[in-house]
């Protein structure tokens, strides 16, 4: 599982950066608006790499950095279907860019239960 997680982390971290880094190429955002995936992006990459050794601590800071990702996708796949003529989809359409944050976002609440669930399993030996 750890190795799962760890895999996961990189893709998930590298996806959140390179996605986020196409939709606002040129297109105007405001930076406090494309750095919260590059920072959820740079949390998970860390993750991975303190995952090298699966410890207390790095099973932590991997639920942490799913958990990050998991509340901002969270306002960001809602807010896209709640009000998507408000939405600014940079260099996508609009509902390419709410399916992809879709799965991004069942994907970190899955990655962060299955987190929680390694961390309780590694504290209980």
């Amino acid at each position: 599982m750890i190795a799962f997680l760890r895999i996961w982390a990189v893709v998930g971290g590298l996806s959140l950066m390179t996605g986020e880094a196409y939709r606002s190429w040129g297109a105007g955002r405001p930076i406090p608006f494309w750095m919260d995936d590059m920072l959820a992006g740079a949390f998970l990459l860390f993750a991975a790499w303190a995952m090298r050794r699966a410890t207390s601590g790095s099973l932590a800071t991997m639920a942490a950095a799913w958990g990050f990702a998991s509340g901002m996708l969270y306002v960001s796949f809602f807010d896209k279907l709640y009000d998507p003529a408000r939405a600014d989809p940079g260099n996508f359409a609009i509902g390419v860019l709410t399916v992809l944050v879709g799965i991004a976002f069942a994907t970190a609440v899955i990655c962060l239960l299955l987190s929680l669930r390694e961390a309780a399993r590694h504290h209980a030996r």
